[in-house]
């Protein structure tokens, strides 16, 4: 048997389960909708407003969790990238005159 690879949902060409943030923000944007449109609908019995209020809700709630989620993974990634340059250097001037340089200078 040959292992065929996983066929995911695709969005403009793209596997959406590789975007980063994607499914936390449509899961916690459809939990937060859901919620709303049901509190509304105990509270008002108008169906029409109940579901424009989960809507909305579901909208909103999910491009500020989308907007959020993105920003940290990216501030991250950058952290990360920093990190690793960092790291690549240590092991290139281990050793070195520059370390000593370095060290002393950080000291």
């Amino acid at each position: 048997m040959e292992d065929e690879p996983k066929k995911g949902l695709s969005l403009f060409g793209r596997d959406v389960s590789e975007i980063p943030c994607f499914r936390n923000s449509f899961l916690y944007g459809i939990g937060g909708g859901i919620g709303a449109g049901l509190i509304t609908f105990l509270g008002t019995s108008r169906t029409t407003f109940s579901t424009h209020v989960g809507f909305g809700t579901f909208f909103v709630g999910t491009l500020v969790y989308w907007s959020w989620c993105r920003y940290q993974w990216s501030v991250h990634r950058f952290e990360y990238a920093k990190l690793q340059e960092g790291l690549r250097n240590k092991a290139l001037y281990e050793g070195t005159d520059v370390e000593r340089e370095l060290e002393l200078k950080s000291a």
